[in-house]
Formats: C-alpha cells, sequence, structure tokens
C-alpha cells in the first residue's frame, strides 16, 4: 500500500462506489470524479452537486423487498421473516446489521456496497452507511470550494452553505445513534490521519454545532425566497432553518440523555438521570425550531386528523388535502410522494416509490389464501399496543382513574388506537369478498383460537399494524399491486419536534416537572404535549402527572403512540437504557375470549364488544441483552484499520 488511511478515507469512495480493495482505491485519486472546479462556479451547478446528497437519502421501507426497521419491543416478525434484520436483533446478534448472521435484507442501515449508487434512484442502492462516507467527503469538499462560487447572490451562497453543512452532520449523526461516537470529519482528509474515536457526547455537540451553523444560512422557506423561486412549488424535500435547528436539538438532547451522560450500564437506575445543562441547550434550539413553525415562516404545519366517525378512523377515511394519513401514504394520486405539510426531513421521491405495491405494503396481514402477499408479517406486540396506546381521556390503561375496563378492552381509546391498530372484530375487508376464498377474513377475528390467530402465517400476537399501510393492502381491497399505494417514513416531522422539546424541557428540570419553558419558545413542555394530544381529539395531561418523574413517564408514552412505529422506538430505549430491562425487552401476545357471537361483529362497532380472560401473560420472546448491546459493534474490518480506532465494548 501507498498510505495508511483511516476508516472515513478508506469508506468515503471504497465501500461506497463498490471498489474491491484498499489497493484498487489508493491507485486512484480520490476525487478525480468530482475536483473540477465546474461544478462549484455558478449556483445552478454548485446545487445540482448538492442535489446528489439529496438523492442519497435512503428511502427505508424501499430499500428492499420487504423491509423493518421497528427494532424496540414495538414490534414481532413471524418466522417466516428470517430475511429481516429484526429477528437476529431480537437473538442478541447486532452484527446482523450488517448482514452478519443471516439477515440478507430489510435494514436500511446496510447492503452489499457492491450494489450502492451516488447517481441512480434506484430505492435499493441507497443505504445509510454504505452512503454516509461519501456523502460526508462530498460536503467538506463542496465547503472547501466555496471560495469558487463566484456567479451567485449572498443567499444563494448561503443557502449551499447551509445545505452543506447541514448534511455534514445528518449523515453523522444518522451513524452515531447506532454506533456512538465516531471520527467527525469536518475536513478533508489526505489519507494519512489516524483520528481516534471521540465519546458520543464530543461527536454529538459537533453534529449539533454544524446543525446551528446551517440553520444561520438556510432560508425559513424555500418557496417564499429568492433562492427557490426557479423550483417553486417542488421544494418539499430542501432543508429549512427550523429543520436544522430541530436537528440540533435533537443533537444536544442525545448527548444530554443517560446512555450518553452514565455510560452502557443495566438496571436502569440512571433513566432519569440527564445532563441538564445540554438538555437545556436542546430545549433552547428545539424552542427556537417551533416559534419559527408557529409564526407560519415555514411550510410546515400540522396533518389533519379529522376523521367523520370511529369507523372512518379505522378504514383511515379521511377527506381532507393536508391529511393525517398523507404523512405515510398517498392513494390514487400519481404517486405523489408522501409526507405532506407535516414532514420535515426526508429523501427525494425516487422513481420505484410506488414499489411499497410489491414488498413494504403486503407484510402487514393474513398471509392465508394469498391475502396478503408477502413472506414477513411485522405485527405490533400486545404488551406495547397496551403500553402506548391509552384512554381518550389521556390516561394510560393501568391508572385507576382511567376506566379501562379489562372486560371491554378496546373501549374508548386514544383514537391513534384506532388508527393505527388491526384489532378484534373490525371489518378488514371492505370490498365484496363473499364466496371467496377469503370470505372468513371480512371481520378480524383476532381472538384466541380465531381465523387470524396462526402464529406463522397471520398473528402471533392478537394484533396487526395499519398505520403506515391502512388494512385495505389485500388482494380484495386492492390496494397493493396496482400503482395506487406510494409510501414513505420521514425522518422527522412536526410531532418528533414537540415530543424532544418536552423532553429536553423536562430533563432540563431535572425530570422535576413539566412547567419549565425554553426562553427561545412560548410553549411549556406540557404545552407540548397538549399540542400533539390536541390534535387527535386526546384530553391534556392530568395534574397527576405534572410533577415528578411522572411527567418524564408521560413524555415517554407519548412517543410511544404518536411516533409508534416510524423507527424511533429502539433509538428511545437505547439512549434512555432501558433496552436491556423488563417489561421494554419483553414482546407479548395477548389472550381473550369472544362474549359476542360473529354476528353481532356484523351490526355493532367492534370496539364496544365484551371479551373475558384478558391478558397479556403469554411472553413469545425476551431479548437477553447485556451492556453491549447499547451500541452496534462496527465491522471487524473498520476496527482494524488503526489501532486508535477502538470496537464498541463487548464487541
Amino acid at each position: 500500500m501507498k498510505k495508511i488511511i483511516n476508516i472515513m478515507s478508506v469508506l468515503a469512495l471504497s465501500t461506497a462506489v463498490g471498489l474491491q480493495s484498499c489497493t484498487d482505491y489508493l491507485d486512484k485519486e480520490p476525487d478525480s470524479d468530482v475536483s473540477t472546479e465546474a461544478p462549484f462556479q455558478n449556483f445552478k451547478n454548485f446545487q445540482g452537486f448538492v442535489e446528489e446528497i439529496y438523492n442519497n437519502i435512503p428511502h427505508k421501507i424501499g430499500n428492499y423487498w420487504e423491509t423493518a426497521f421497528n427494532w424496540g419491543e414495538d414490534e414481532y416478525v413471524n418466522s417466516k421473516g428470517g430475511h429481516l434484520v429484526t429477528r437476529p436483533l431480537d437473538n442478541g446478534n447486532f452484527r446482523a446489521w450488517f448482514g452478519e448472521g443471516g439477515a440478507w435484507g430489510g435494514s436500511y442501515l446496510y447492503h452489499d456496497p457492491g450494489s450502492e449508487s451516488h447517481t441512480d434512484q434506484d430505492r435499493m442502492h441507497h443505504h445509510i452507511y454504505s452512503q454516509a462516507f461519501y456523502n460526508i467527503r462530498k460536503a467538506n469538499l463542496g465547503l472547501a470550494n466555496m471560495d469558487l462560487l463566484v456567479d451567485a447572490t449572498q443567499e444563494q451562497k448561503d443557502a449551499i452553505r447551509g445545505q452543506l453543512l447541514f448534511f455534514r452532520a445528518w449523515w453523522h449523526e444518522e451513524l452515531m445513534i447506532y454506533l456512538g461516537g465516531i471520527p467527525y470529519i469536518d475536513t478533508l482528509l489526505n489519507g494519512s490521519e489516524k483520528i481516534p474515536r471521540p465519546t458520543f457526547q464530543e461527536c454529538a455537540k459537533k453534529a449539533a454545532q454544524d446543525f446551528g451553523e446551517a440553520a444561520k444560512y438556510l432560508p425559513d422557506n424555500w418557496d417564499n425566497s429568492q433562492v427557490g423561486s426557479s423550483t417553486y412549488g417542488k421544494n418539499g424535500i430542501r432543508i429549512t432553518k427550523a429543520t436544522a435547528l430541530a436537528y440540533q436539538g435533537k443533537m444536544l438532547l442525545y448527548a444530554a440523555s443517560p446512555l450518553a451522560k452514565n455510560g452502557a450500564q443495566l438496571g436502569g437506575s440512571q433513566t432519569y438521570n440527564y445532563d441538564t445543562e445540554l438538555a437545556k441547550e436542546a430545549a433552547e434550539a428545539l424552542g427556537q425550531s417551533i416559534e419559527l413553525i408557529e409564526s407560519g415562516k415555514t411550510p410546515y404545519e400540522w396533518a389533519e386528523y379529522n376523521y367523520a366517525s370511529e369507523k372512518d378512523l379505522i378504514d383511515h377515511k379521511q377527506s381532507s388535502s393536508n391529511s393525517y394519513d398523507d404523512i405515510f401514504y398517498t392513494i390514487d394520486a400519481n404517486c405523489k410522494q408522501p409526507g405532506g405539510k407535516e414532514a420535515m426531513m426526508r429523501g427525494t421521491p425516487f422513481s420505484q416509490l410506488n414499489a411499497a405495491d410489491w414488498g413494504f405494503a403486503c407484510v402487514w396481514g393474513p398471509q392465508e389464501n394469498g391475502l396478503c402477499f408477502a413472506e414477513a408479517i411485522l405485527q405490533p406486540t400486545a404488551n406495547y399496543v397496551d403500553y402506548a396506546y391509552g384512554m381518550k381521556n389521556g390516561l394510560p390503561l393501568n391508572d385507576p382513574d382511567s376506566k379501562w375496563d379489562a372486560t371491554h378492552p378496546f373501549k374508548d381509546r386514544d383514537p391513534r388506537f384506532y388508527h393505527d391498530i388491526v384489532f378484534d372484530g373490525i371489518k378488514y375487508i371492505l370490498a365484496d369478498a363473499a364466496g371467496t376464498d377469503v370470505e372468513k377474513f371480512i371481520y378480524a377475528e383476532l381472538y384466541t383460537g380465531g381465523a387470524m390467530r396462526n402464529e406463522v402465517s397471520s398473528s402471533r400476537t392478537g394484533f396487526f399494524e395499519q398505520k403506515l399501510v391502512p388494512h385495505q393492502a389485500n388482494k380484495i381491497d386492492k390496494y397493493t399491486r396496482s400503482s395506487r399505494l406510494a409510501c414513505y417514513v420521514p425522518y422527522m416531522r412536526l410531532s418528533d419536534v414537540y415530543l424532544m422539546y418536552a423532553e429536553a424541557g423536562s430533563a432540563a428540570s431535572g425530570c422535576t416537572g413539566s412547567d419549565y419553558k425554553a426562553s427561545s419558545c412560548s410553549l411549556t413542555a406540557v404545552d407540548a404535549i397538549n399540542k400533539i394530544r390536541q390534535r387527535v381529539g386526546v384530553d391534556p395531561v392530568s395534574g397527576k402527572y405534572l410533577s415528578g418523574t411522572d411527567f418524564m413517564d408521560c413524555v415517554r408514552r407519548e412517543r410511544a403512540c404518536e411516533l409508534a412505529f416510524e423507527g424511533f422506538r429502539f433509538n428511545d430505549l437505547q439512549r434512555w437504557l432501558l433496552l436491556t430491562e423488563a417489561p421494554y425487552n419483553e414482546k407479548r401476545a395477548v389472550s381473550f375470549t369472544r362474549v359476542e357471537s360473529p354476528e353481532w361483529y356484523t351490526k355493532n362497532n367492534p370496539s364496544e364488544a365484551e371479551v373475558k380472560d384478558y391478558n397479556l401473560d403469554d411472553i413469545i420472546l425476551k431479548r437477553n441483552y447485556t451492556a453491549k448491546h447499547y451500541w452496534f459493534p462496527f465491522m471487524d474490518s473498520d476496527v482494524y484499520l488503526y489501532s486508535d480506532f477502538a470496537q464498541n465494548p463487548g464487541w
């Protein structure tokens, strides 16, 4: 070899473009494809250079035929889903994130680097690890050449700089939340550096600094700026000031969190022990983002949650041009990219956006007689459903004042329960299925022994999910394999910002209450939670949860409900030091017996049904994690590059 080079400079190009050896890489000028001056001399060319980074953002749900990204205690995968990363992760094999141990597909983090591309729009050619180092280097290359941008206004120069700073931080952030502290590359490397690994807090602070600096340069709304005028109406995915501030707050909150402050450990005794000073900084950044949003200066606004009835809620029947469902999917809209006005961070609408018809949309229901077509079935765990989805009065099920009744377990629940969860007795197939081979599935039989309780080919847990894809995604209602359905899960949306602000506020006060208000924001921590609840028609936080650590528990439940199945739960349990602790390391099924006759369900509201012997005693799976499982391991080939780059403890 001509040089000894570190993980970042090797992987910046070699893994991303599929070269097979370090020697091959070193025989090539690292920037030979992008080092000419032409891309940087005018705004149009330079923005085109930046657009490639947008193009490389992975499509979480479309990066493989069947995908999985909910790795907490929230989701269970049936035995046919062994090719998805969730199953080996459940078994403690965290090396599965890079394909070791049988998980050959289904993770947006990594796929065969030989198939990766930075320029095409194939949804399967873009993954976080395989793309991050290339894009970090690309951002640094752009920043190093800003002085060449002479044919541009100051606003255009600022927009370029802001985007590059944001993306340099964002690609680091996406790696850090799984791998811990990594060398923060904020300059072009020459190939001889050996950069020691910083702590997570050190790395997160650098990312937060970049996000904050990016916010100074980015517009509030591209459509209302000169810089975005030429692409007016098509600026939906472009990074704004509010998004950069929100990510600055996220990084500071993660740096303040119990894992980053106290280190990986068992017992859960430090779960409320945050770094209060970093939490205050997080609240300030998140508060700035919220104030911008509340002012109406940004393109973001709350999606509407105005269903006419509980049945319409269950069937996702909403007549609105800014609907809650549009955040996650669109139907009969010429494959319009989901996200609506609430998504703040998402990637490009790949040409195969409607490919959800052939994979992702098919993994949520029974496979019997081809009702749904996939191999894997992703289903919510019963313990997560009963933990996250409380009552319409805003109280958790285990609160003695909640009025929850085990003989009517689905009555008067949080409206998000009816939207997100397929439960026993709902009309599952809406089109005429009489006389077909799936007639017995018209009404969901999810009671113990029911037609939809086969542990291999339907629901092991007693529920199905339908938040991201409605229950009509079946061969009779034909929401799949018809080019009608386009799906996308954003990396950040409004609710997440308000929830992080509430958590940061609680943490900043030492987890002693709910009335913390950042100087940058007009809302208190509890105001932010109530804003989310008001949108969906849930009562405000009860006075009994406004003091002590009770409010932090309330914030965490609200995150579990509002952001359910969007890929955040694993990272939340991880940073709260709860990943190893019961009941968060358990996946359970519900058992109960119907009291009502089958005919009753054809004439009545299924949430009113009476049942008996409702319990969650059946532990399907218990994850025997140790302290090492708080971070994913690096590939051995990474840590062998030089001695200062250490593997994560225990791996």
